[in-house]
């Protein structure tokens, strides 16, 4: 039977990944884990400033402000969840390619279950992240729950 220790939660900040998280939370009450909360900026974010041909420093301030309101998108996201003060949560940012990330996020931390939206954000950013849930699923050395 599987008792994760370590559970991973992708989110995008839909209310997709809010049902994941949510759901998450509740498998880490009863079992005791800790959650890693991840949100990945996507690498066309920077590429696209690169093509506006921005200087490195005006790319870097994007990078940084991105971060930033990533980061801050995480804490308001776990605030909206008051079983969130029940169970140990970490919270990172990482930026490159959605599927990618959330892997190695998984393999560095040894997370022994992601739980991921098997749908995401809407109208072209749904297009950007492409079949994230998917590659995830795909990819991944350990259970996965989609959830909707």
């Amino acid at each position: 039977m599987l008792m994760p220790t370590k559970i991973l939660v992708p989110t995008d900040f839909s209310e997709y990944s809010d049902r994941a998280l949510a759901q998450a939370l509740d498998i880490a009450k009863q079992y005791r884990s800790k959650v890693f909360l991840l949100h990945v900026v996507h690498e066309h974010v920077y590429s696209s400033a690169f093509d506006l041909a921005l200087s490195e420093e005006a790319v870097r301030e994007i990078k940084d402000g991105t971060t930033a309101w990533a980061r801050e998108s995480l804490k308001k996201q776990l605030d909206s969840f008051p079983e969130a003060k029940e169970v140990e949560v970490v919270t990172n940012v990482r930026e490159g390619v959605p599927y990618e990330e959330i892997l190695k996020e998984g393999k560095e931390k040894g997370i022994d279950l992601i739980v991921i939206a098997s749908l995401g954000r809407t109208g072209i950013a749904k297009y950007l992240m492409g079949g994230v849930a998917r590659n995830v699923l795909k990819g991944s050395k350990c259970p996965v729950l989609l959830t909707k």
